[in-house]
């Protein structure tokens, strides 16, 4: 069986451009993402209808305090035993591995997604299902790559038509499936990616109209256009979408820190299920991915979110019903890190949709009761707050413009969509410079990013440029040693290290050089008196570019390597750094 596919690949290689081939591929990422989408949603949507279809409208429901507490059991147990891996933060794992693993995602993740996220979501995990299926579609995509030995800027091209299909074929979206490629993974838009990238989310979108119709997921009608005069306060809504954004962001961060810090999985079980079941059981529009809640609101059905809780009663009531909905939206940011901290599977797509609709439709329900300006159409500024808490979460205005306008069907609102979402991501940029996805690789230096310059330094690793031909010298040697040292060696820089091969320091032959041929002083000086500190240390878990941040500060040229334990490991050279550059910058530039 090997030796036929070598055959094949050997045929391809000969009959078939890689370019055409690149084009082939993709179509076959977009199938496979889509059909994957169309199971996941196929599965979680079965569960939930078999564990709530008979819950009651009036009363309360006690199984809510049981259901998420046996899905994030179910899921944690497959991911620590049967995965062995993490799998959450799907968009986060997937620009690590553009950046730093060379495009290449695990085998396992094209299904321990799928299967972890039906089991999270489908019992009531406050999550969405989109950032694992985007990681499922982009582990398709670098996993058929790899099966056809593409090399890494294909593979990365791949990976892209993986997320790009992904979304598409979960949202029916494949305008947004481009955009959020390009946007979100940072992929750059040129002539050899924008084919691929279309084919894969036409093809899946394609395929997810063939299963499930071509309606909007959410079923929208525009009863009131909208009219210009109300171009100030769709304005003054982004501005408040960029500050729910925020609260969204850094919460999160916060609350799954401390998750983080907890090492037992068992103890993030009995810390994080507690929570979920309460919340979920106290406000029930919480199970789940909160799809429900948004129909309601987008319908003008917003009294049914009391259904089924202990807030029945209340929904005539104003001031009661507007504090059930601000404690829905305080919450929910908690259910969502308790269900990821817990050891479920999710991604924060519907919490921030969900978010968005129920914080504006509040906004604008509260500003039509108390008359404050000329009347707003609710559901039609619900409509926006998705979009805009979606783009400040994710900092990715045409995302959030084009997802939720391909998602509702609401392309008559396009303009005010993309006033909304502008507006809230200069707001959250104030504050957050990076989105909730790439934060923390940004942090770490290992994020890739459309600026060309920190792009190819990211991709560039110091293990590539570290150099190993400078010979060691010990500090209890004399000058004699040395210059026997010097006669063998091509450099001019001799590191100085002790008998456990720690770094001490460094011998300049040119601070040598007046003294190096008085042979009487040869046994009367030993390397520890000439030698003298680096201008600064490189580290090996350094990223390039904080690397080439120390050589513009110390105007240095060659500056030592070490470890974590002070160990020397060899010289960096600035030259060395920008021929490498120059190669990894023409490899993913071209055309």
């Amino acid at each position: 069986m090997a030796l036929i596919f070598q055959q094949l690949l050997f045929l391809r290689e000969k009959h078939i451009q890689e370019k055409h081939f690149v084009l082939i591929l993709s179509f076959f990422v977009g199938l496979c993402a889509a059909l994957t989408a169309i199971m996941l949603k196929l599965l979680l949507h079965l569960i939930q209808q078999l564990l709530t279809n008979n819950f009651s409208i009036s009363n309360v429901n006690f199984l809510y305090l049981i259901y998420p507490a046996v899905g994030i059991t179910l899921a944690a147990l497959l991911v620590k035993f049967v995965v062995k891996d993490d799998i959450s933060h799907g968009v986060t794992k997937i620009l690590f591995a553009i950046s730093q693993k060379k495009s290449r995602i695990k085998p396992h993740n094209i299904w321990s997604s799928v299967l972890a996220s039906s089991l999270t979501i489908g019992f009531g995990g406050s999550v969405g299902a989109e950032a694992p299926i985007v990681l499922t579609g982009s582990a398709i995509g670098s996993n058929i790559g790899r099966l056809f030995k593409m090399e890494q800027r294909t593979l990365m091209l791949l990976v892209g038509c993986g997320a790009a299909g992904a979304i598409a074929g979960i949202f029916k979206a494949p305008i947004a499936g481009l955009v959020f490629t390009i946007e979100v993974l940072m992929l750059d838009l040129t002539l050899t990616s924008v084919m691929p990238l279309l084919i894969a989310s036409v093809t899946a979108a394609v395929v997810s109209y063939f299963f499930n119709g071509t309606e909007a997921m959410f079923k929208f009608s525009l009863t009131e256009p909208f009219e210009m005069q109300r171009i100030p306060y769709v304005l003054l809504l982004g501005v408040f979408c960029g500050l729910v954004s925020l609260y969204f962001t850094r919460m999160m961060n916060w609350l799954e820190g401390h998750f983080r810090k907890i090492t037992s999985w068992y103890k993030k079980l009995l810390l994080g299920i507690p929570i979920l079941s309460l919340l979920i059981f106290i406000f029930p529009p919480l199970y789940g991915e909160g799809y429900d809640t948004i129909t309601m609101l987008l319908d003008n059905e917003s009294g049914k979110l009391v259904e089924g809780s202990l807030f029945f009663s209340l929904a005539n009531n104003y001031w009661l019903f507007v504090g059930y909905l601000l404690l829905i939206v305080l919450f929910k940011v908690f259910a969502s890190s308790a269900t990821n901290g817990a050891g479920g599977t999710g991604g924060i797509f519907d919490p921030s949709l969900f978010l968005g609709c129920v914080s504006v439709f509040i906004f604008s329900h509260s500003i039509n009761y108390f008359d404050i300006i000329p009347y707003i159409p609710e559901k039609n500024f619900s409509l926006m707050g998705m979009a805009g808490v979606m783009a400040g979460v994710m900092h990715a205005p045409l995302t959030g413009t084009f997802l939720i306008a391909e998602l509702t069907g609401g392309y008559d609102l396009f303009l005010p969509l993309m006033l909304v979402t502008i507006s809230s991501y200069l707001t959250i940029i104030a504050f957050e410079p990076h989105s909730i996805y790439s934060m923390r690789l940004a942090q770490k230096g290992e994020l890739l990013t459309h600026h060309k310059d920190k792009a190819v330094l990211t991709l560039l690793k110091i293990e590539s440029v570290i150099e190993t031909d400078f010979l060691p010298v010990k500090p209890e040697m004399y000058l004699g040693d040395l210059i026997k040292v010097i006669s063998r060696s091509s450099r001019n820089i001799f590191p100085v290290v002790d008998g456990d091969g720690v770094f001490k320091g460094v011998v300049l032959l040119d601070d040598i050089r007046n003294i190096m041929f008085r042979q009487e002083l040869y046994y009367r000086f030993r390397i520890k008196k000439v030698m003298m500190s680096p201008p600064a240390r490189i580290y090996l878990n350094m990223p390039m570019e904080k690397v080439m941040q120390v050589f513009d500060d110390t105007n240095a040229w060659n500056l030592p390597v070490l470890d974590d334990d002070e160990r020397y490991i060899g010289f960096v050279s600035k030259s060395k750094i920008f021929n490498s550059y120059r190669k990894v910058l023409v490899h993913f530039s071209e055309d």
